[in-house]
């Protein structure tokens, strides 16, 4: 998935204004403006269209994370420069304080049946045999299960 989607989706999702998007930004460690955050939004045909980077998209969901959770004692979590499907999915878990059998009741609103057993393989590090990859498929189905559930299926 694309990061601009990703956004896009999370900020329908959980009805976050531009200040709202921007509190997390800042929480994240980044104080993003108005016109960049509204640039980020815009669909990719629009002149003003911003791609957000990798970074950017971590800084925002670690702000999800400080603003959901609380600050960590520690230092502010360092952005990833490079992010990949297992690590989004990973930080919208924690974030959200999901247990894996909650991952499964999220999927099974959007119609994939998937156990705790393949949830868990992506939560997993690359290194272990055990690991699997998150594809497109299942951030996607995650999203829009988050959103059936937190804004219904009206939407």
């Amino acid at each position: 998935m694309k990061n601009n989607d990703i956004i896009r989706r999370l900020r329908y999702t959980f009805e976050l204004s531009d200040s709202n998007m921007m509190e997390l930004f800042e929480l994240g460690g980044y104080p993003a403006t108005r016109a960049e955050v509204s640039d980020w939004l815009k669909q990719e045909d629009d002149p003003a269209f911003k791609p957000l980077y990798d970074k950017q998209l971590a800084i925002f969901l670690n702000g999800m994370i400080a603003h959901e959770r609380g600050r960590s004692k520690d230092d502010q979590p360092k952005p990833e420069k490079s992010l990949n499907n297992n690590i989004i999915f990973r930080k919208l878990k924690i974030t959200l304080n999901l247990k894996d059998d909650e991952i499964v009741e999220i999927l099974k609103l959007t119609g994939l049946s998937v156990s705790k057993h393949e949830i868990n393989a992506f939560f997993r590090k690359p290194t272990q045999r055990q690991y699997r990859v998150c594809h497109d498929q299942y951030l996607r189905n995650f999203i829009y299960g988050l959103q059936l559930k937190y804004r219904g299926s009206d939407s």
